[in-house]
């Protein structure tokens, strides 16, 4: 079902009609659908608005709010009781247009920059994590190593190569030998 929904063209409005024994139809593909099906249209950032079946009233906060009510039911959620209750308390109070607009402009704001922040966060976590800090450090003191190896045969190799073109040399051929006849 939801690969048929994701077909969806997003640019039209969809209706959901929703019926007395709580079932959700999609008028546009004329079969019933979930809350999970509903949840992937949102996901999907397919515009639809759901309409009681009697009456033509918009129930779309409604589901859309029965949805998060079941997503917070299922983890610890992002909603705690105390932004729960503060929320509350803002209905009916002179502020509750101001803190709506605040929590649109905020989740926006919030939306725009989310990449951003998932690569902070990302990098954030990968340096908190013993296990990511422990490669790091053992990848740094593999690199200190083989340059130190690399820095000590090369040092080994130009001892030998010294060594060859010194015995090599017409001078000390003969002096080697006159050492050892004259001792």
């Amino acid at each position: 079902m939801n690969a048929v929904l994701a077909e969806e063209d997003t640019q039209a409005l969809r209706v959901l009609r929703k019926y007395t024994n709580r079932r959700l139809y999609d008028t546009s593909k004329s079969c019933y659908i979930t809350l999970e099906d509903v949840k992937q249209l949102v996901l999907d950032n397919v515009q639809f608005e759901v309409q009681d079946s009697k009456t033509g009233s918009d129930l779309t906060r409604n589901i859309l709010l029965q949805i998060i009510s079941e997503q917070e039911g299922e983890s610890a959620g992002m909603l705690t009781n105390q932004v729960l209750q503060q929320l509350i308390r803002f209905y009916g109070d002179s502020m509750q247009g101001m803190m709506r607009q605040y929590l649109e402009q905020s989740i926006g704001s919030f939306l725009s920059q989310q990449d951003r922040i998932r690569e902070q966060m990302e990098s954030m976590i990968d340096a908190a994590n013993p296990l990511n800090m422990m490669n790091k450090f053992a990848g740094q003191n593999m690199a200190m190593w083989n340059m130190f190896t690399s820095a000590a045969e090369d040092a080994e190799k130009a001892e030998k190569s010294a060594k060859a073109d010194a015995e090599v040399e017409p001078g000390n051929a003969g002096k080697k030998g006159d050492k050892k006849d004259s001792a």
